[in-house]
């Protein structure tokens, strides 16, 4: 999916036409304002986002996606781009920016790497909801347990550290390898790196 938001409509059909001659579905805005009434699907998708718009700008719809938590990769299109509102996207994160005029195939190469940015990027916070989704089901102990096995500590020091018995430490050592589905305490710390957890481990 490409939302395409430029104020001048003649723009917006040209670009329409451009996408769906590569079989890309389409959504076309004259305004900020117009696109954030619409809710974004739920699948890859993309902004093709002119510099100057009527009310918000672009930049300033850049600012509130962020702010809202709303990943959508943008690729800003500007006749009136200046290093500095450049410099300023590219910053927040956008994919590129093109000078008007920009040739076709410069326009969909970048958006075919914007679409394919979103969809690793969607897969990736997919896994990282799955694995926290596990993590959660860990009772207080067994994130004791957990917390001391990344940090390299052996069952009979987590039994010392924790004041519980070495065969305590390795039932609920079991049970974290359990709920977490990690097949190795290098996956278990792998999968605990990658939730931001006991980052001095």
């Amino acid at each position: 999916m490409v939302f395409v938001i430029d104020d001048d409509d003649s723009v917006r059909r040209s670009l329409e036409r451009l996408l769906r001659s590569v079989d890309l579905e389409v959504q076309t805005f004259s305004s900020a304002r117009e696109f954030v009434s619409v809710p974004v699907p739920d699948r890859p998708a993309c902004i093709v986002l002119d510099l100057r718009l009527p009310g918000p700008s672009g930049l300033e719809l850049q600012e509130s996606l962020i702010q809202e938590r709303r990943e959508v990769p943008i690729v800003f299109i500007s006749g009136h781009a200046d290093v500095p509102s450049s410099v300023r996207a590219i910053k927040a994160g956008a994919i590129d920016f093109l000078q008007k005029p920009f040739s076709d195939q410069a326009l969909l190469d970048i958006i075919q790497r914007a679409l394919r940015n979103d969809r690793e990027a969607r897969k990736e916070r997919a896994e990282l909801a799955a694995i926290r989704q596990r993590f959660d089901t860990l009772t207080p102990r067994e994130r004791d347990v957990l917390g001391l096995v990344v940090q390299g500590r052996l069952n009979k020091q987590i039994a010392g550290d924790l004041g519980i018995s070495e065969k305590t430490v390795k039932f609920h050592r079991g049970r974290v390898m359990e709920k977490t589905q990690a097949g190795s305490v290098a996956e278990l710390v792998r999968q605990s790196d990658r939730l931001g957890l006991w980052p001095q481990a």
